[in-house]
């Protein structure tokens, strides 16, 4: 007797990632492969990249909100435009290659990703739970220090401590960081990227540093350190100013996105952080001229996240923080079956020979199984032979009636504390488990 496992085109015991991490590197091979352009997906591309492609003062629409629910590939997708549109390579293979592949069908969307990746472009891909530093969100620039930190981060500088980033970056300007390092490697016996996590204890050797690659005497130190830290001071548009003079700098039509995953849960039910989104957004537009984007992912779509806001702060126009992410990418339900099916079900030809056989045996039977009278729940029925060979051994309506049920169980805070991680496990994790579980 043929087992469930042998029907199946590729081993579904193979390494699956359940949930895709912003800031995990180790499997963005398995990820770039592994990922399924839906016909969903290819629609929203499109109009996303005829947007994006577009010449900058020509943008007026520097945002992207992308929504879904639980595990519906979300954070996947964010990740695979990081890496697209900054025409990055995995193990020396163009991911474009590997998206033109999985677009072969759509010659449109293939001639739209060709023009977005020659475009010069930087991606700064992170979570923001995970880079916020501040306790409370309820912070006045709670938002805005996640993206200077990130900003800090990427130019090689000291996000955890701004007044710190701020002086390697003004010797940058002057072309004497190096020569400021080398000098606190001698005098310390340190390296730089150790010594500024201790810059308290190490002012001294910071101060006889400074002074000697200005030239001053090393005998009469300044508190440098403390003076940055006295008048360090970052606001939104001190932050759009510093993102337009770096971008300015590598060339006129340089592009620097800030892909950021689950911003929707941070922000959510917070009045200033909303709007601070939206700021953010909107000072590097017009600073930036186009050049700046923000691409975020949420759990729901925007108007759930604003939701009763509007009631709470009178005279504010949340229109603008839609018009502002104008550019929605929403993944359905009809979508996360869809992958499931191709990443997960694919059968090879001995399965779907013996799944039409068990279709031809069996069809008569199917329709009585989810219909019930008197006007009772209607589930989704197989559609024909190719829909059973597909979805086998699931059935259509179990991928809607799952992912109503995850929902209804987040409505009711259930997945808090030690549940979270039953939340966070994507619809192709839990499939995966099912099908291993009776293979």
């Amino acid at each position: 007797m043929t087992r469930l496992v042998d029907i199946f085109q590729k081993p579904i015991d193979r390494p699956i990632e359940g949930v895709i991490k912003a800031d995990d590197q180790r499997h963005l091979r398995s990820e770039v492969e592994e990922y399924v352009l839906t016909n969903e997906v290819q629609q929203q591309l499109e109009n996303l990249l005829e947007v994006y492609a577009q010449p900058p003062h020509l943008i007026t629409a520097n945002g992207v909100w992308i929504s879904g629910f639980f595990g519906s590939g979300k954070s996947h997708l964010l990740k695979m435009l990081a890496l697209l549109l900054s025409n990055s390579r995995v193990d020396g293979q163009p991911v474009l290659d590997a998206f033109l592949d999985k677009a072969r069908e759509n010659p449109l969307l293939q001639g739209l990703l060709r023009k977005a990746a020659a475009i010069p472009a930087q991606s700064i891909l992170f979570n923001i739970d995970q880079k916020a530093d501040v306790i409370s969100k309820t912070a006045k620039d709670a938002l805005l220090a996640v993206f200077v930190k990130v900003f800090n981060e990427e130019r090689g500088y000291y996000g955890k401590q701004g007044h710190i980033a701020t002086f390697e970056r003004d010797l940058d300007r002057r072309d004497i960081y190096e020569d400021f390092q080398k000098a606190y490697q001698e005098i310390s016996g340190k390296d730089w990227l150790r010594g500024r996590e201790e810059a308290i204890l190490e002012a001294r050797n910071i101060d006889r540093a400074y002074a000697r690659v200005i030239g001053e005497d090393e005998a009469h130190p300044r508190d440098i350190i403390k003076q940055y830290r006295a008048d360090y001071k970052m606001s939104i548009e001190d932050f759009a100013d510093e993102v337009n003079e770096y971008i300015q700098a590598r060339g006129r039509d340089f592009r620097l996105t800030f892909f950021v995953d689950e911003v929707g849960q941070y922000i959510a039910g917070n009045v200033r952080l909303m709007t601070n989104l939206q700021t953010i957004a909107e000072s590097l537009a017009t600073k930036c001229g186009g050049r700046a984007w923000i691409m975020v992912t949420a759990q729901e779509e925007m108007d759930s996240v604003i939701g009763e806001m509007k009631h709470l702060q009178q005279g504010y126009d949340f229109s603008k923080i839609q018009d502002r992410l104008r550019n929605r990418i929403k993944l359905t339900s009809k979508n996360v079956s869809e992958v499931i099916r191709r990443r997960l079900l694919m059968k090879n030809d001995e399965g779907r020979r013996l799944l039409q056989a068990l279709y031809l045996k069996e069809k008569n039977n199917l329709g009585t199984l989810f219909q019930f009278p008197d006007g009772g729940q209607k589930y989704r029925n197989f559609e024909d032979e190719d829909d059973f060979i597909d979805n086998y051994p699931f059935i259509p309506y179990q991928f809607t009636l799952f992912q109503s049920a995850i929902i209804s169980f987040s409505g009711h805070d259930a997945f808090e504390g030690k549940h979270r991680s039953v939340g966070e496990r994507s619809m192709l994790d839990v499939f995966r488990r099912v099908t291993l579980e009776i293979k």
